[in-house]
């Protein structure tokens, strides 16, 4: 991506990025396409074969208790009520992957349309099935995108970008980074869930340097 753009490693399953969709909301909201987003999935726990522990329930549950409070987000807590539930976050992350090489305006949209109906409609955003009825909601073609979402191509994307999340030295999510400033450098925008108007005031701070005549 060519320009001045922002770079946001996210998981489809990461309930602090369904929190930070309305930052993310507000930023493109605000800036347009005069600041591009680019989405990477991050891999919060891709391959995962392992159904969750009740104590693995019992340790999350509160932590979506902790989202709602800082932005409002909802959560069906019926997901609890789930047996033998595969977190698998891989599908979803793949599937966001197809629809940003299909269709790349629609990545971040579909993005969001996943962490609501896994964390709102308490949908099995791990079946394939699933994620072909949330593609088709798009106007995508059902079959093609299950098609791709199966295809070795689309599974060797994924786990690109997981390594890109990787090199780039994120270790988790949200997180939002911006550049290129300065000799090409990249910079933090948000490491962690911020509400729109923190992340709102770091963007207008750092684009009113970008744009700062150089012997200012």
């Amino acid at each position: 991506m060519d320009g001045v753009h922002l770079i946001y490693f996210a998981d489809p399953m990461c309930s602090w990025c369904w929190g930070f969709a309305p930052t993310i909301a507000a930023v493109r909201e605000r800036y347009g396409d005069i600041l591009p987003i680019r989405v990477i999935m991050g891999g919060l726990r891709p391959g995962t074969e392992e159904p969750m522990t009740e104590a693995a329930k019992q340790s999350m549950r509160p932590h979506w208790g902790h989202v709602t409070e800082a932005s409002g987000q909802p959560f069906d807590y019926g997901f609890f009520d789930r047996e033998d539930f595969v977190y698998d976050t891989d599908p979803a992350a793949r599937a966001v992957v197809v629809v940003r090489r299909a269709r790349p305006e629609l990545a971040l949209d579909f993005l969001e349309r996943t962490q609501r109906a896994f964390y709102a409609e308490n949908r099995d955003v791990t079946d394939p099935q699933v994620l072909g009825d949330l593609a088709a909601e798009f106007s995508l073609d059902r079959d093609a995108f299950l098609a791709d979402h199966a295809s070795e191509t689309s599974k060797e994307e994924t786990w690109r970008d997981y390594a890109t999340s990787q090199r780039a030295g994120v270790t988790g999510f949200p997180t939002l980074i911006g550049g290129p400033g300065a000799e090409g450098a990249y910079g933090i925008v948000a490491q962690g869930f911020q509400p729109p108007g923190a992340v709102l005031g770091i963007i207008d701070r750092w684009l009113a340097r970008a744009s700062a005549p150089a012997d200012a």
